[in-house]
């Protein structure tokens, strides 16, 4: 006998399954910002792709742009802070999916 447990959705806020450019910087980072892919994105967290995990608890910045499609407007570019809670270990030949919340954010002037 199979028996399947679903789990309640515990995220309090909509994900949105993005695929964007995002430069980001961390704790222990002394070089330039890594470049990454995000998988979702929501109000209070991202994941995204490194080719690295990062530790849960790092402190992150990242710098994304929100296009047309999801401003109804124009892109508008955002810088975030927050903190890694999770990377997922995955096959060493792919990037590894890093989920981390929003703990503050700014929209930056346009460039």
């Amino acid at each position: 006998m199979v028996v399947e447990v679903q789990q309640a959705e515990k995220r309090a806020t909509r994900r949105f399954a993005l695929r964007l450019p995002v430069s980001i910087t961390h704790n222990g980072n002394s070089g330039p910002a890594m470049s990454a892919q995000t998988r979702d994105v929501s109000a209070r967290g991202i994941c995204f792709y490194l080719e690295a995990p990062l530790a849960p608890g790092s402190d992150i910045e990242f710098t994304l742009t929100l296009p047309p499609e999801i401003t109804l407007t124009e892109s508008i570019r955002v810088r975030c802070k927050g903190k890694v809670v999770r990377s997922e270990s995955e096959l060493a030949d792919t990037k590894v999916p890093v989920a981390a919340v929003i703990d503050e954010y700014e929209f930056l002037a346009e460039a």
